[in-house]
């Protein structure tokens, strides 16, 4: 590789790894890392952590517009499921996650179907699907909460203890790892909070009086599931 003349005052004052990076000139040298997502603030934030050792791109930008299936029974499983897509049918090395919320009162669920809780376990549950909200997040949510009332889970103040879950899996130079988050917490009774999506309102983590929706963003991201499971990610790249 042959570097173009630099001026030594930009050496001195820039530094010459900052300079040859953001003149992409070390571009070459960085290894490709598919991020099987296409949610720019997930994105962002894996670029931000990794960005001066890796490419990381998206499903969009290596032209992968597929539905991966999501069929396994773990959500080591799922991820694993969408890593492997994009490696064999891509080529290059990739991670996936895939998260959710388990439920101690109702053996783990909805665990890997949370975010179709409602529309899989319904009627199961003797709950009727036209009664619930139309929004996918609220629908899961109220499906939730009913179930558990229905089944006294909240009988003499009672708060049924639950997790967040993430799973991350990675394929990378020939092998396959996973980093696994979990935060502890437990279900209130009545939706809290705006903020995140999902269950956020109505999960409550271990030494917080406060709702993930009431925590806001920056306080969930810093102590969350995800949060922990990337930083295992990030500490295993970055060896």
């Amino acid at each position: 590789m042959t570097y173009p003349l630099i001026h030594k005052r930009v050496v001195r004052c820039y530094g010459f790894y900052d300079y040859l990076r953001d003149n992409k000139i070390l571009q070459k040298e960085m290894t490709t890392l598919v991020f099987a997502s296409n949610n720019a603030h997930k994105l962002d934030e894996i670029r931000s952590i990794l960005g001066d050792r890796f490419m990381i791109k998206s499903l969009k930008e290596i032209g992968c517009d597929a539905d991966i299936p999501e069929t396994a029974d773990s959500f080591r499983g799922n991820a694993l499921l969408k890593a492997r897509y994009v490696k064999e049918h891509f080529g290059y090395d990739c991670f996936a996650d895939d998260s959710g919320l388990q439920v101690s009162y109702m053996d783990n669920l909805p665990g890997v179907y949370s975010a179709r809780f409602a529309e899989k376990f319904a009627g199961q549950l003797g709950i009727d699907k036209d009664s619930l909200p139309e929004e996918k997040d609220k629908r899961n949510m109220e499906c939730l909460l009913r179930s558990l009332n229905n089944n006294n889970a909240f009988a003499e103040g009672n708060s049924p203890k639950a997790c967040f879950r993430t799973s991350i899996a990675l394929i990378y130079e020939g092998g396959e790892y996973f980093f696994d988050g979990v935060v502890e917490g437990h279900i209130i009774a009545d939706a809290r909070g705006t903020s995140g999506f999902g269950y956020d309102p109505i999960f409550v983590p271990d030494g917080y009086d406060k709702t993930f929706a009431q925590l806001g963003n920056e306080v969930k991201n810093s102590i969350s599931h995800r949060a922990r499971a990337v930083s295992k990610l990030v500490e295993f790249l970055k060896k």
